[in-house]
């Protein structure tokens, strides 16, 4: 699952695939943090996280043999990070404390006819306290209140109560992930996200880019939703928790 990697200096970041190719997906956290959203991140050229207030989520060159040594001056005691395609035995200092596994989804479908009658609210800084609870009550994966700076965010209200919202968060080349999908139960079952979902693709199909998402592979709901709507598996992949030690 690992990106083909050319021998390379080890003061050199290592080359990326193609900007339109999938196999940018098998590392997509490394190359979104060493990338396009490196002004978020914080590391070296082995290893990487995004700063502080974003998602909890690290990426390595070569995640075979992942730098978490390098990684961990940036990190303080009791930290986590969610980690993508790595299967190896924690470093000494270092402990998993969740592991699953994911669908990592492509689009593959034609531009979603757009809705009139749907006008979602673009999500700013002002909406970021009802996101992060939002999120709290539906735990649609990592989410920081700086998130929202990574792409765009769009939302349903129920008079001031946000009650669905999807956004953008890793792009790495010509692919832009979808994430942040949530509904609020009490309101779950009437296509809010799927609509949501559909508003993000257009945009991101008129600014030439590919839409991808990842969601755990139990979530059969969800999985069967999104291969409807018109996305295609791409790969599996394990995704962990790890913990930073003191």
């Amino acid at each position: 699952m690992t990106v083909e990697l050319a021998s390379r200096d080890p003061q050199q970041a290592p080359p990326a695939p193609r900007a339109d190719s999938p196999r940018l997906l098998d590392n997509v956290a490394w190359h979104a943090l060493a990338g396009p959203q490196a002004q978020f991140a914080s590391g070296t050229l082995e290893a990487r996280r995004y700063s502080r207030g974003f998602s909890t989520i690290v990426g390595f060159a070569d995640l075979e043999r992942p730098a978490f040594a390098a990684l961990r001056p940036f990190c303080e005691p009791g930290d986590q990070f969610h980690c993508v395609g790595w299967s190896g035995a924690p470093p000494p200092g270092w402990r998993i404390e969740f592991e699953s596994a994911i669908c990592r989804m492509i689009w593959d479908a034609d531009v979603p006819a757009a809705d009139p009658a749907f006008t979602p609210v673009r999500l700013g800084t002002q909406h970021v306290a009802q996101m992060l609870a939002l999120v709290e009550l539906t735990r649609p994966g990592p989410f920081g209140p700086r998130t929202i700076e990574l792409g765009d965010y769009v939302g349903c209200f129920e008079g001031e109560r946000l009650v669905a919202m999807a956004g953008e968060r890793m792009c790495a080349g010509t692919f832009r992930e979808i994430s942040g999908v949530c509904t609020h139960p009490a309101y779950q079952g009437r296509g809010l996200a799927r609509r949501l979902i559909q508003t993000l693709i257009r945009r991101e199909m008129e600014r030439g880019e590919m839409p991808f998402l990842h969601v755990l592979r139990s979530n059969v709901n969800a999985v069967g939703m999104y291969e409807r709507m018109g996305f295609r598996h791409y790969r599996d992949a394990i995704v962990r928790v790890v913990s930073c030690g003191g």
